[in-house]
């Protein structure tokens, strides 16, 4: 997800080791119009409070696992709108990004970063990607959004909080707006030192600054539009402030499953 891969493995995705499916050929399709993620959005519901995971309760529930099969009988080139094909998308993501905890790995160090976003890929319409090439190579560069960033999570603590329900088309900018400002406003994440001018904020700022500068122009200019407290927008408006990046807290979001976890290649 991030840019935390060692060089080696920098050097494999550059040299086209990374792949997107572009088409996709599901063996038993589901018409666009038949595919709903009612059932994800029941899981989340049923097992996701304030951000915090059950991996065990969603480990039990088969609505789970039915989910995840039915993401690999839709083409998701066949959904209507764009809304609906980026619902589609961030719910895979949220839904594989569990299914790669409860499998057994972890992004909690190096290695296990390079299985858990890379080694480990899944199955959607017929055809097979990770984590990784599903938000670099495909989310940002397709949709062009950088409130993503804030929807997407990769399972651990310091990622944006899991909302308790699914994306859904006709509600995509209302859940994208909460998330970043949910996000924005989580002291635990971003917090503002306005005696100091310091800006301390989320790695993630750091990572995917192109895409929030891109759109704003500047760091403080995107953080700045989903600030709740008034007198800190005026301050980020006129006075400069230094931005600083916070550690990134990769332990999981939530008590884990009871299973082996695979660190990666040794």
């Amino acid at each position: 997800m991030r840019l935390w891969l060692p060089p080696l493995v920098i050097l494999l995705l550059v040299s086209g080791c990374s792949m997107v499916p572009k088409t996709f050929h599901p063996a038993e399709p589901i018409h666009a119009k038949d595919f709903s993620h009612g059932t994800f959005d029941q899981v989340l519901r049923d097992h996701v409070h304030d951000g915090v995971v059950s991996y065990p309760g969603i480990s039990a529930d088969s609505r789970f696992d039915a989910y995840t099969k039915q993401l690999d009988r839709v083409d998701p080139n066949s959904l209507p709108t764009r809304e609906a094909q980026l619902a589609f998308w961030i719910n895979a993501y949220n839904a594989f990004a569990i299914k790669g905890v409860l499998d057994g790995y972890s992004p909690r160090t190096t290695f296990g970063r390079y299985g858990y976003f890379i080694g480990r890929a899944y199955q959607v319409g017929g055809e097979r990607i990770n984590l990784y090439d599903l938000e670099r190579n495909l989310l940002i560069p397709d949709f062009k959004e950088p409130r993503i960033h804030f929807a997407i999570v990769c399972a651990s603590k310091s990622c944006p909080n899991l909302q308790s329900q699914a994306f859904r088309a006709n509600t995509m900018d209302e859940q994208l707006d909460r998330g970043a400002r949910a996000f924005i406003n989580d002291p635990t994440r971003n917090r503002f030192d306005r005696k100091e001018r310091i800006a301390y904020l989320s790695k993630i700022f750091d990572w995917f600054e192109d895409d929030f500068v891109a759109h704003s122009g500047s760091l403080i200019a995107y953080v700045r539009q989903y600030v709740s407290d008034p007198g800190l927008v005026q301050d980020l408006e006129t006075t400069p402030y230094t931005v600083q990046f916070l550690e990134y807290d990769w332990r999981l979001n939530g008590p884990p499953p009871v299973k082996v976890v695979h660190a990666g290649p040794r």
